[in-house]
C-alpha cells in the first residue's frame, strides 16, 4: 500500500495542513521554525504504520471453479444467499457451474454402452472364427469361463473410467480427482471423519443387508453364482469387487452423477421461485435417491432382476450417497463400498474354507 505523495503544506492555527490541490502554482510556504515537536509526532505516526506481505505461498482456499464438491467442509463460507441454518451438505452451488453437463453425460452414457457392446463384440468374434460358434454357445462360454466375464468387466470399468479422465482432466485448472469429489475427509457438523467409522459402517450395512435377504424368497440361482463355479472365478470376482469396483463405481455415481442431479434439480427449482434453502435440501434429496437408484439397477443383470434384490441394492446406494453429501467427499462413500464389498468377500472365503469347498450349482 503505498502512501500519497505531500503535495504541498501550510500552517493553521500552529498546525501543519496538507494542500490537496495539485494545481496550485503558488509555492507553499515552508517552515523554518519546524519544531522538533511536531517532526517527532510525525516520525512517531510514520512508524505505527506496518504493511503486511501478502504470504505467496499460501494457497486461496476458495473453491475450484467447476468443482462439484461441497463447501460443507469448512474452509470456505456458505454462499450468501442461502440462511446460515441450512444442513450443510455437499452441494455443487449455482455459481459455480459444473465443468460437464447432460450433454457430457450423453456421450459418456454413449461411450459405456457402446464400448461394453465393443468388447463383446470382439470376444464373439474372436473365439467363434474357424468354429461358427452361436450366440447360444458363446453365452455358455461365459458361464463355463468365469475369468472370461471378469475379465471382461475390468475391462470395461477402465474404458469407462478412462473417457472420463479424458475428458475432465485436460480441463485447465481443474485436477481430476478433486473435481470428481476426492478430497481428503474433514470434520463437518454432519458427519464423522475417521475413516474406521465408514469402512464399520459399510461392514455393518452387509450384515444387515445378508439377513435381510436371508428372509427374502429368491430364485435358487441366481446370475452371479456362475461366477462363483470354481475357485478362479470366485478369487477373481472377490478381488474386483474389493480392489476395483468401489474405486470405479463410486468415481462414477457419487462423483460424477451425484453433482449434475443435485445442481440440475437445484436449478429448476430456483428457476420455480423456490428459496435457496429449500432448492438445497431437495436438490440434493432428488441427486441422491436418483443416484442411488441407478447404481441398484445397475446390478439388476447378476440378481437376474430380482426386485426385492434390486431394492435392498438401490436402499445401499442411497446410503452411500448420503454419506458422500454429508462428509462432502467421495472419500466418505469409498470407504463404506469399500468395507460393504470387504465384508462379502470375507464372509464368501470363510464359508467355503478359502473358496475350497465351493457351492453345489445346477
Amino acid at each position: 500500500m503505498a502512501a500519497l505523495p505531500v503535495i504541498g503544506t501550510e500552517e493553521k492555527e500552529g498546525c501543519i495542513q496538507i494542500q490537496m490541490n495539485p494545481f496550485d502554482e503558488k509555492k507553499d510556504p515552508v517552515r523554518s521554525d519546524s519544531s522538533p515537536s511536531s517532526q517527532e509526532a510525525l516520525d512517531q505516526l510514520a512508524s505505527r504504520i506496518v504493511i503486511h506481505p501478502s504470504d505467496s505461498g499460501e494457497q486461496s482456499s476458495a473453491p475450484l471453479l467447476g468443482d462439484p464438491i461441497s463447501l460443507a467442509s469448512g474452509t470456505p463460507p456458505p454462499p450468501p444467499a442461502v440462511p446460515s441454518d441450512v444442513l450443510r451438505i455437499s452441494w455443487p452451488w449455482s455459481h459455480l457451474p459444473l465443468l460437464w453437463s447432460w450433454l457430457h453425460l450423453f456421450f459418456f452414457a454413449l461411450f459405456s454402452f457402446g464400448s461394453l457392446i465393443a468388447i463383446q463384440i470382439g470376444l464373439f468374434v474372436h473365439y467363434s472364427s474357424g468354429h461358427n460358434m452361436s450366440l447360444k454357445q458363446f453365452e455358455q462360454l461365459f458361464q463355463s469361463k468365469p475369468e472370461l466375464a471378469i475379465g471382461m468387466n475390468v475391462l470395461w470399468f477402465l474404458l469407462v473410467f478412462l473417457f472420463l479422465y479424458v475428458t475432465l482432466a485436460v480441463l485447465p485448472g481443474a485436477p481430476f480427482w478433486q473435481t470428481l469429489g476426492w478430497r481428503k475427509l474433514v470434520p463437518t457438523p454432519n458427519a464423522p471423519s475417521n475413516p474406521w467409522i465408514y469402512f464399520c459402517g459399510g461392514i455393518g450395512l452387509a450384515v444387515c443387508v445378508a439377513i435381510a435377504s436371508s428372509r427374502m424368497k429368491t430364485p435358487e440361482h441366481l446370475p452371479i453364482q456362475d461366477l462363483l463355479k470354481n475357485r478362479t472365478g470366485a478369487l477373481l470376482l472377490m478381488s474386483m469387487a474389493v480392489f476395483v469396483a468401489p474405486l470405479i463405481e463410486e468415481t462414477v455415481f457419487r462423483g460424477y452423477l451425484y453433482p449434475l442431479f443435485s445442481t440440475t434439480y437445484f436449478r429448476i427449482a430456483r428457476f420455480f421461485g423456490a428459496d435457496p434453502a429449500n432448492a438445497v435440501r431437495t436438490g440434493s434429496g432428488f441427486g441422491i435417491v436418483l443416484t442411488g437408484t441407478l447404481f441398484g439397477l445397475m446390478h439388476g443383470a447378476q440378481l437376474g432382476w430380482t426386485w426385492g434384490l434390486i431394492a435392498m441394492l438401490v436402499t445401499v446406494g442411497i446410503i452411500f450417497t448420503l454419506a458422500r453429501a454429508l462428509a462432502g467427499t467421495v472419500v466418505a462413500s469409498f470407504l463404506l463400498h469399500l468395507g460393504y464389498n470387504s465384508m462379502i468377500a470375507f464372509s464368501a472365503i470363510v464359508s467355503t474354507h478359502g473358496f475350497t469347498q465351493m457351492p453345489p450349482h445346477p
